[in-house]
């Protein structure tokens, strides 16, 4: 029964990270996800052995993690050609090795336990932290679904700017821990004085709100976001990339906006590969004054490599050493632009134009428009915010703004849409500057300094989405620790936490008694 349970719980996690709940009302994800929650710690709390909360920990992970992620079997089976069992085989055992990190969650919770509610509360909360930075840092990281991305619309996302989504994450399980270890071992009165205090805490939160760390940065910009709307499967198909190409170029010229955008590989095509004349039309039009674009497109040769990038045109970019702002992308994906070792094999099964791309830099310069300074980001590299950070180390040339061109066609019309606005708007909340999202099917939307969605294109349609952004100056206090430290603060204060519990229950061992 436990093991059904947990299975239930991890799937009420997994629907907390889709639109549906979302549409009820802002705040019933989180609600969701903590109802979740309390039946997890009561399981552990349950457990007879270490072993047995390390399974129902597990369990959990694993139901939580294939609901949030199974996206990837519609690019592993429909466009990668892989047989359904084998695609889903591997979506399954991916989520399962991954929720091996909440299985020691459990098992060390178990273990080091002190016996008393609120150190038991603090000892869970730090593991969890442990477990979602683990999941975020080793083997190049895959934190997709993240507890803090259900926290958008809730009082906890006033701390955002402070702590970031891991931090806010803990600090939620912390909220939830407290009650739920104070109801099953507390005296009557304790269990109302912790219930009243989560609930102040969050009031409080609620008038507090997050501070203003940014401030508004020269004159707003009109931006135009392209959304193209290319099925996968004919994305490299010669016969339509013709028309893919025509569309692309009369509406980057024609669009309004003094910075124009379009999707991550927009132009499939090396440069070097277009037609006669295609590529200098497009930087002869944005050579005029007032005139700005940011292009997805593959960059490189056999020779040097190559790499997945966004190409800045303007007036001003003509005159850089290439004629052109360029950013490559930095954090590549697994299998889908680098192959990890001893993986070649797998990638050979499927019918993907695959391969090795070229690293860009971490920390790289913004793109000048107008004075605002344009920071891109390309596809999934927008969920590690530790590293977008780097870029406002120095406050005098950190970004006003971030661009994020995607495109999510890869994975049909699933969750993971949904789910990417989601870190998009994280992103706005941690730097407290405005995110501009540019993609294939989409979410194509403009997000304001705060995280709110001020426009947006019906995701799968074709179309371009014109709108004013204001760009912010100034760096929260998120940006400036994890631009100098990246996320081992947060590591060394869970390691601690860890090394406490293990203090405390020696101490207790020591003296015969319990805490």
């Amino acid at each position: 029964m436990a093991a059904l349970l947990a299975v239930a719980g991890g799937g009420l996690h997994a629907l907390s990270l889709s639109p549906w709940w979302a549409a009820l009302a802002p705040w019933m994800p989180a609600v969701g996800q903590s109802v979740a929650l309390v039946g997890l710690l009561r399981l552990l709390a349950g457990a007879a052995r270490p072993g047995q909360a390390a399974l129902v920990a597990w369990l959990y992970g694993a139901a939580w993690l294939v609901g949030a992620t199974g996206w990837m079997y519609v690019s592993l089976h429909r466009y990668g050609g892989l047989p359904a069992w084998v695609a889903g085989g591997a979506v399954v055992l991916l989520c399962l090795a991954l929720a091996g990190y909440m299985a020691a969650l459990g098992w060390l919770w178990l273990r080091l336990r002190l016996g008393s509610w609120w150190c038991d509360a603090i000892l869970f909360a730090a593991l969890w932290l442990l477990c979602e930075l683990a999941r975020a840092l080793i083997l190049t990281g895959f934190p997709w679904g993240a507890s803090g991305y259900v926290l958008l619309d809730t009082p906890l996302m006033a701390l955002i700017p402070w702590v970031g989504v891991y931090g806010v994450g803990a600090i939620w399980a912390l909220l939830v821990a407290l009650p739920v270890f104070a109801t099953l071992s507390a005296r009557t009165v304790t269990k109302w004085v912790t219930l009243c205090c989560v609930v102040m805490i969050v009031g409080g939160l609620q008038s507090a709100g997050s501070g203003h760390f940014t401030r508004p940065h020269r004159s707003p910009l009109t931006v135009s976001l392209l959304q193209s709307n290319v099925p996968q499967d004919e994305k490299f198909v010669m016969e339509r990339q013709v028309g893919m190409l025509l569309w692309h170029a009369q509406t980057l010229l024609s669009a309004p906006g003094q910075l124009v955008v379009a999707p991550e590989t927009a132009i499939p095509l090396l440069p070097s590969q277009l037609p006669e004349g295609y590529w200098s039309q497009l930087s002869a039009g944005f050579n005029a004054p007032g005139r700005h674009a940011l292009i997805g497109v593959p960059l490189g040769d056999f020779r040097q490599g190559y790499t997945n990038s966004v190409v800045g045109l303007s007036a001003a970019a003509g005159r850089l050493a290439d004629g052109q702002y360029r950013y490559d992308k930095y954090h590549l994906v697994p299998f889908g632009e680098f192959i990890p070792d001893g993986f070649h094999w797998f990638v050979r099964m499927m019918n993907m134009p695959l391969g090795d791309f070229s690293r860009g830099h971490l920390g790289a310069s913004s793109f000048s428009v107008d004075g605002q300074r344009v920071a891109p980001t390309i596809c999934y590299e927008d969920l590690f915010g530790e590293e977008i950070a780097r870029r406002f180390l120095q406050a005098d040339v950190a970004p006003t703004m971030l661009a994020n061109v995607s495109n999510l066609a890869w994975f049909g019309e699933s969750v993971a849409i949904h789910q990417h606005l989601q870190i998009a708007r994280m992103r706005s909340l941690e730097f407290q500057v405005p995110t501009i999202r540019a993609t294939n099917t989409g979410a194509t939307v403009v997000i304001d300094h705060a995280g709110a969605v001020l426009a947006n294109l019906t995701p799968n349609t074709r179309g371009v989405l014109t709108a004013t952004v204001q760009g912010m100056a100034g760096v929260t206090p998120f940006a400036w620790w994890a631009a100098r430290f990246g996320l081992w603060p947060l590591v060394a204060i869970s390691v601690s936490f860890l090394v406490w519990a293990m203090w405390m229950q020696r101490r207790a061992v020591s003296n015969g008694s319990s805490i």
